[in-house]
C-alpha cells in the first residue's frame, strides 16, 4: 500500500514566408454551424448560449455527428498542406520505438510489470519468478481490439501472487470492467464487475477484493450523466456481481466519493471520503481480523473534510499517514489503531520542500519531496531518523518506491525531457541503486541541456519554469509553452517522444509550474484556484512575456498548449492575451464556466473553480469562461482544438461550443480548427497510433504558425540519425 538526433545541419528547410490557410490560400471555409436562440438568466444577467445543442452525445444525436464530421474534414484537409507534418509522424514514431517497461511490482516471489517492444498500441502484462526468472507474458491488451483502443489500465496481484485483478478501459471512457487472472494457468476466471470508476483495486487475502463502483446509469446517459453515490463493495471470487456486498455507502450524501485500501498485512482497510477535488478527506477503518464477527463493520478515523488523510501502511495497530493537517506541506503521521481515543504523533515534520509521496519498505520510510517542482527522496527509519538521500540523475522526476515492510528493495523510475523513464532497484540493505532495465534510445539525450528558471508574475511572485532544447539551439527560436495550473496537481520533468521531436526540428520546449498546482503546497494550490483564478492565468501569460523578452522565443514563435484544466488555461489566456500568443492548442478543455459541473465528474471541481450556481463564484467564472469571453474585432492567433467523442471526463461538448463560438467571431483569418479523435476519450488508453498521429497533427500546426524550421520529409533527403 502506498500513498500517493537529428544532425539538423544542413537538412532544414526555410520555413513558409506566409503560413497557408486553405487549399485555396484564402480565409478558411467552415461549417455552417446552427444558432439557437437560447438565452439564460443567471443572476440578473443575460447569458447567450447558441450551440447548445452541441452538448448532446455525438454518438446518439445525428446532428451532431454530422457536424463532427464536416468540422474534422475541414481540419483533415487543412493539416494535410502542412510540409511538417509527414515529417512529425514519421519522427515521433522513431522516438517511440524503443524497449520500455513500467515499474516492477512484487508478490510472493513474483515481479509482474508492463512492457513495450516499442510501437505496441498498448503495453502488455509480464510476470517473471524471481528477479533472475524468465519473464512470461500474462495479459496482451493488442488482441481486445480491432483499433487497439481497448487498454488495459490499473491492476493488482494477489498478496501471493496467484490471481491479478486487472480493469479494462475501452474507447478512452472512465468507465472500468474489472476481471480476474489465475497466474498459474494465464486464465481469466469467471470474475467481472461492470460500472466501476475512480476505483482502488484492493485484495482481502487471496479470496476476494475491495472496489468502489456507482449505480449503472440511465441507458444512453453512461457518458455525460452525473456520477452520485458512489460505494464501496467486496466481491468474493467465483461469485456473480449480484452477490457482491456493499461495504460502505453515504445514501444522505450522495455526492460523496469513497475509495479503499487495504494494509499489506491484510488486517486493516481504510475508506477514505472526499466531497470533491480538493485533497480533504475523513477516514473510516475496518478490522478486517474481526470481521466473522462484526461483519464489515467501520469507526471513524478522521471526521470532517479539513484536511488530507492520505493512509501509507501499517506496522501491526500503528497506522501511518500523510497528512496537510498543521503543515500545508505535508508531514508525517502515526497513530495506534487499537485503542479507543488514538493520539496522532508526528514521524516526519513538514519542511520547506512539500511531500511529494511516502511508504513503508522493509523497515524505512522513503519519502519523496519536490524541490521547486524537481523531485528528490530520503530514506528514514520507522520513527522518523533521517538516512541516505538517493541520488538521482539531474533535474527530472522520480516515481515509485513501491514496496512492503519486510522488502529487501524497492523499485523506482527516473525521467526528464531528455530521458525516457529508466527503471532502479534500490538495495535497502546497501543503499545502492542499479538500473534494472535502461532503455535503448534513437537518440543521445546528452545533445540536449535542460534547465529551469524563475521569473516575476504580474504581482511580483516567482515562478518556476523548466526549459529544454537543442544545446546547439543558442539562439531565439519557436517555443512550445505548456502550463496547467490546478487542482493541486504538480507537474514535474517527463519524458515525452513528441515533446522530443519539436526540440529536435530545433524548437524550444518550456513548462511553467504556475500557481493552482502542488509544486509548493496547499499555498501554491490556494493562490490559483476559487476567486484567486485569474493569478494562473496571469503566470502563464507572464511566462510568455519573459520567453520573449529574454530571447529564447521569437517575436512571433510562442506556441501555447495544456489539456484538461489546461485546455481551460490556453483559452482564457489566449482571450485575455491574443497579442502575446502566435499559435494555440487547446486540448479536452473546461471551456464552459457555467455549465461545467452538469456533466459525469464535473460536480466534483467546484472545490477548484466554485459554483456557477453561487453569485460571487458564477462573476468570477463568467469573467474568464473561455466559451463567454471570445474577443469578436481582436487579431486572434491560430488555434487547434482537440477533444475526443467518448471523453466522459470532460465532455466534447465544451470544445465543440468553443470553437464553433470562435469560427463564427470576427477574430483574424488564421485558421481556428478543432480536431475530434473517434475512439478515445481524455487521454489515457490512448493507443499509439493514435497517439502518433495527433502529436504529428499538433506539432506540424504550431509549428507552421511559429516559423518551427521543419526538416524535409521522408524521400526528400537522407536523414542522418544518431548513434542509439
Amino acid at each position: 500500500m502506498k500513498h500517493v538526433l537529428l544532425a539538423a545541419a544542413g537538412l532544414l528547410v526555410a520555413p513558409l514566408s506566409t503560413p497557408i490557410l486553405a487549399d485555396d490560400m484564402t480565409k478558411i471555409e467552415y461549417p455552417a454551424t446552427r444558432t439557437d436562440q437560447v438565452v439564460d438568466t443567471l443572476f440578473g444577467e443575460q447569458i447567450a448560449d447558441p450551440y447548445r445543442w452541441l452538448e448532446n452525445d455525438v454518438r446518439t444525436d445525428p446532428k451532431v455527428a454530422e457536424w463532427v464530421a464536416e468540422e474534422n474534414a475541414v481540419t483533415e484537409r487543412y493539416l494535410g498542406t502542412l510540409t511538417g507534418r509527414a515529417w512529425f509522424k514519421r519522427r515521433i514514431g522513431e522516438l517511440m520505438d524503443y524497449q520500455r517497461f513500467g515499474l516492477p511490482v512484487k508478490r510472493g516471489a513474483r515481479y509482474f510489470y508492463t512492457g513495450n517492444s516499442g510501437l505496441q498500441n498498448q503495453s502488455p502484462l509480464y510476470v517473471q519468478d524471481g528477479l533472475d526468472g524468465e519473464r512470461r507474458l500474462l495479459l496482451d491488451p493488442n488482441g481486445w481490439a480491432k483499433d487497439g483502443a481497448t487498454a488495459l489500465s490499473d491492476w493488482a496481484p494477489s498478496p501471493q501472487g496467484r490471481h491479478l485483478l486487472y480493469s479494462v478501459q475501452d474507447g478512452g471512457t472512465d468507465w472500468r470492467i474489472l476481471r480476474v487472472l489465475d497466474v498459474d494457468s494465464g486464465q481469466q476466471t469467471s470474475d467481472e464487475i461492470r460500472w466501476a470508476k475512480f476505483t482502488g483495486l484492493a485484495w482481502v487475502g487471496e479470496g476476494g477484493f475491495l472496489y468502489s463502483r456507482f449505480p449503472e446509469p440511465e441507458q444512453g446517459k453512461d457518458f455525460q450523466a452525473l456520477n452520485y453515490n458512489q460505494a464501496v463493495y467486496y466481491h468474493k471470487l467465483g461469485t456473480p456481481q449480484s452477490e457482491d456486498q456493499q461495504v460502505f455507502s453515504t445514501p444522505d450524501h450522495r455526492d460523496y466519493g469513497h475509495g479503499v485500501s487495504v494494509s499489506d498485512d491484510g488486517r486493516w482497510a481504510f475508506v477514505t471520503s472526499t466531497i470533491g477535488t480538493d485533497n480533504r478527506n475523513e477516514v473510516q477503518v475496518i478490522d478486517l481480523s474481526q470481521r466473522d464477527k462484526l461483519g464489515w463493520a467501520s469507526k471513524p478515523l478522521i471526521d470532517g473534510f479539513d484536511n488530507a488523510w492520505n493512509p501509507i501502511e501499517t506496522i501491526g495497530t500503528t497506522a501511518y499517514f500523510l497528512t496537510n493537517a498543521d503543515a500545508p506541506r505535508y508531514r508525517i503521521v502515526k497513530v495506534d489503531l487499537s485503542v479507543d481515543n488514538p493520539m496522532w504523533t508526528t514521524v516526519v515534520p513538514e519542511k520547506a520542500e512539500p511531500i511529494d509521496g511516502a511508504s513503508i519498505v522493509g523497515d524505512r520510510l522513503i519519502v519523496s519531496y519536490l524541490k521547486d517542482a524537481a523531485s528528490r527522496a530520503v530514506i528514514y527509519s520507522l520513527d522518523g531518523k533521517p538516512g541516505k538521500a538517493i541520488e538521482l540523475n539531474g533535474i527530472g522526476s522520480a516515481s515509485g518506491f513501491g514496496g512492503r515492510p519486510g522488502d529487501p528493495e524497492t523499485f523506482y523510475a527516473f525521467s526528464s525531457f531528455n530521458r525516457p523513464s529508466t527503471i532502479y532497484r534500490l538495495d535497502l540493505t546497501t543503499g545502492e541503486s542499479s538500473p534494472f532495465v535502461t532503455p535503448k534510445l534513437t537518440f543521445d539525450p546528452d545533445r540536449y541541456v535542460v534547465e529551469q528558471v524563475f521569473y516575476p508574475s504580474k504581482d511580483g511572485t516567482k515562478i518556476p519554469m523548466f526549459i529544454a532544447k537543442r544545446k546547439d539551439v543558442t539562439g531565439p527560436a519557436p517555443t512550445l509553452l505548456y502550463g496547467y495550473g490546478g487542482f493541486d496537481v504538480s507537474l514535474t520533468p517527463s519524458f515525452s517522444s513528441t515533446r522530443m521531436a519539436w526540440m529536435e526540428a530545433g524548437g524550444v520546449f518550456a513548462l511553467a509550474n504556475i500557481r493552482g498546482g502542488g509544486e509548493y503546497g496547499k499555498e501554491w494550490h490556494d493562490a490559483g484556484r476559487l476567486a484567486k483564478k485569474q493569478n494562473v492565468f496571469d503566470d502563464f501569460a507572464a511566462a510568455g512575456d519573459w520567453l520573449k523578452a529574454n530571447g529564447v522565443t521569437t517575436s512571433n514563435g510562442l506556441a501555447i498548449e495544456g489539456g484538461s484544466n489546461g485546455g481551460l488555461l490556453v483559452g482564457a489566456v489566449t482571450n485575455q492575451r491574443p497579442d502575446l500568443i502566435d499559435a494555440a492548442h487547446a486540448a479536452v478543455g473546461v471551456m464552459d464556466m457555467l455549465r461545467f459541473d452538469r456533466w459525469t465528474a464535473g460536480r466534483y471541481w467546484v472545490d477548484d473553480y466554485g459554483k456557477p450556481s453561487v453569485e460571487a463564484d458564477f462573476k468570477v467564472l463568467h469573467a474568464y469562461s473561455p466559451y463567454h469571453n471570445i474577443r469578436s474585432g481582436v487579431e486572434y492567433p491560430a488555434i487547434l482544438v482537440t477533444t475526443a467523442d467518448t471523453d466522459d471526463r470532460v465532455v466534447p461538448g465544451h470544445s465543440f461550443k468553443y470553437a464553433a463560438a470562435l469560427q463564427a467571431a470576427d477574430v483574424g483569418d488564421k485558421p481556428h480548427l478543432i480536431r475530434i479523435e473517434t475512439r478515445a476519450g481524455h487521454g489515457s488508453g490512448k493507443p499509439t497510433d493514435k497517439a502518433i498521429e495527433e502529436g504529428a497533427d499538433v506539432l506540424a500546426f504550431l509549428g507552421q504558425w511559429t516559423g518551427l524550421k521543419v526538416p524535409p520529409t521522408p524521400g526528400d533527403a537522407p536523414l542522418i540519425m544518431d548513434t542509439p
